[in-house]
């Protein structure tokens, strides 16, 4: 593939690598203040908004609380009326009754109206924060070095941009305003019940730790078997994955049983916790039910005798029942507001960890221009270790004209992709120089120096577009002809012309609508659409039948002409014809030459050619 700056851009992960490690329910974090802190501090910019959202939860709840007492008057009246009927003196006063019917009307319609627009305003301001959010991730993924991605699966670094962005964003919509319209429904909803009557709020306040005592104890019991639901669900969604992705392996080596065995195992365990957890969880709710209708008989109990006595009135028993009611709705709220605000803080700490992490330095003061790159690469006295005390690389020195071709040959792990890496600045040597021309490869800004290079790679890379697009992407600015003679240069065209669409044919997610060889043909296309001035092939025909392999041979010495190529292979048929072959073992270079030098010399590069084309007898 070509142009590997852009390409980062839109790398998408295998399926098995989506499985990182995203948010858990509940799951807390290390410095709750400290991360709310910085979330706040993120979204100083949006004061007003929130200011706004803060004036209109408290409005709405306000005219929501005050509906009751104002209604109670209600019944008041036609109580009154009915009674003085009763008793021959007048009748039921319907008007007074339909105003203030009609006042409270009012109350809910000016509520419903306050919390619609406080809601529009909370939405807007929360997918603000996460676009903003978003979009500073995928900034900062252009300046993190590739040691970083190198440490973590892209599951883990994908579940930063998606659960954890996602996590937060609900969390912030949700928390605020819940936290808002809880208190002040509970502060409203605790004056309105003393206005009415002290003894009777009192009696309701007893009710209260006794309903917050059996909630912590039914939690506190089901926690645990949560804890552990949530652990084998993982473990078992683990076991369907791996057996699903090895159910070949599995039939050949007649391992069913033990698979269902340990199955079975791990499900009869996730069964028990997750009965137990559903179980313990489902008794909250008729418990609820059970201590707030003893509440309301107690309540009906004492504001029956206080209006015997003309104390209060039937309406404001009314009144009170319902902000009885209304009560514990706000606390339990409240209870669950602060899980899910440790769950948002918890993915609000993980978002800034990965906000905050090492970059490298993109540009320099006086950048060098590519220009006067001709291809032309040193490598003076090269020495790198990918921890500092662990040198892989001791002593690298080579000299590359423009247009040669540069083969780098050793056994797996001797380094070989490792010197790309330095070549590209995806890491930076610990001594000595890398050189194009005659400027130091770290005088260039990062992203113009991989402007120069060209990648292909072993594992192709094509994205859900037509085949045009996929050619196109190494140029976005290339003619469907260029792109045309692209294809007719890598050796596709003739494969493109048989496909139902052609160059506009549709590439499915994977890919896998074409073969493993038509792919790479795709990425040499879009490799010479690039143009760039070095080249670097790394295992570009190792995937492929011998048949195919020779089609991408042809493909890649048109790729190859005029330009510097280094070209990284195990199969040692493929660079016979190089100008320089660099032969690598345990992080060094041991030998350096051409094809025909090295075998005459007899060493380490010539006992692995005889390994693969020598037979004994």
């Amino acid at each position: 593939m070509n142009n590997t700056q852009n390409q980062t851009n839109r790398q998408r992960p295998h399926r098995g690598m989506m499985g990182g490690r995203g948010m858990h329910p509940g799951e807390k974090p290390k410095d709750l203040k400290g991360s709310l802190g910085k979330l706040m501090g993120y979204i100083g910019k949006y004061k007003l908004p929130i200011v706004l959202v803060m004036i209109f939860a408290a409005c709405s709840t306000i005219f929501n609380v005050a509906g009751p007492k104002i209604l109670g008057k209600a019944t008041t009246a036609l109580t009154e009326g009915l009674m003085s009927k009763i008793q021959g003196q007048g009748g039921i006063d319907f008007t007074r009754i339909g105003k203030i019917l009609l006042f409270v009307l009012a109350l809910y319609l000016g509520s419903a109206v306050f919390s619609f627009i406080q809601g529009w305003i909370m939405t807007a301001v929360t997918q603000k924060v996460c676009y903003r959010m978003r979009k500073e991730i995928s900034e900062k993924i252009n300046r993190m070095p590739m040691k970083y991605f190198e440490s973590r699966t892209y599951g883990e670094v994908l579940s930063r941009i998606t659960n954890d962005v996602d996590t937060m964003g609900q969390g912030l919509n949700q928390s605020i305003t819940t936290i808002i319209t809880a208190t002040a429904t509970l502060i409203g909803v605790l004056i309105m019940m003393l206005s009415i009557s002290p003894l009777m709020t009192l009696i309701a306040l007893v009710i209260l730790p006794i309903s917050m005592g059996l909630i912590q104890f039914v939690t506190h019991r089901s926690q645990k078997y949560f804890i552990a639901q949530q652990d084998y669900l993982g473990q078992i969604n683990g076991q369907v994955e791996e057996v699903y992705g090895g159910h070949l392996v599995i039939k050949a080596f007649n391992k069913e049983a033990e698979t269902l065995e340990e199955f079975e195992k791990t499900n009869r365990i996730l069964y028990d916790s997750a009965w137990k957890s559903q179980f313990l969880s489902g008794m909250m709710h008729p418990i609820m039910t059970f201590v707030g209708n003893l509440g309301y008989a107690c309540v009906a109990l004492i504001g029956g005798l206080l209006a015997i006595r003309n104390v209060i009135t039937i309406g404001d028993i009314q009144a009170f029942i319902q902000y009885v009611k209304n009560f514990t709705q706000p606390i339990q709220q409240i209870a669950q507001v602060i899980n899910q605000v440790q769950s948002m803080s918890a993915a609000a700490e993980r978002v800034f960890e990965f906000l905050e992490e090492e970059e490298e330095d993109q540009a320099c003061e006086h950048p060098a221009s590519l220009e006067n790159v001709t291809g032309e690469v040193t490598f003076d006295h090269v020495q790198f270790g990918y921890v500092p005390n662990q040198i892989i690389i001791h002593d690298f020195s080579c000299h590359v004209e423009p247009g040669q071709k540069i083969a780098i040959v050793g056994p797996t792990g001797a380094g070989k992709t490792t010197m790309v890496k330095l070549l590209m600045r995806f890491y930076d040597v610990n001594s000595g120089k890398i050189r194009l021309g005659q400027d130091d490869i770290r005088s260039f800004n990062r992203r113009e120096l991989r402007d120069a290079f060209g990648m292909v790679l072993q594992d192709t890379w094509l994205f859900k577009g037509t085949i045009m697009e996929n050619i196109r992407y190494g140029r976005l600015d290339a003619t469907d002809e260029e792109v045309i003679a692209a294809a007719k240069a890598a050796r596709a065209h003739h494969f493109i012309q048989t496909l139902p669409g052609g160059y506009q044919m549709e590439l499915n997610e994977d890919a896998s609508n074409v073969s493993q060889g038509q792919k790479q043909l795709l990425t040499i296309a879009r490799a010479i659409l690039a143009d760039n001035k070095i080249l670097i092939l790394d295992e570009a025909t190792s995937s492929v039948d011998t048949r195919t392999e020779i089609e991408i041979q042809k493909a890649m010495d048109n790729l190859m002409k005029g330009r510097t190529s280094f070209v990284i292979a195990h199969r040692l048929s493929t660079i016979r014809d190089a100008d320089l072959i660099l032969v690598m073992k345990d992080g060094d270079i041991v030998e350096q030459g051409n094809h025909e030098e090295l075998l005459r010399a007899g060493g380490f590069y010539a006992s692995l050619y005889n390994a693969q084309f020598v037979t004994t007898e």
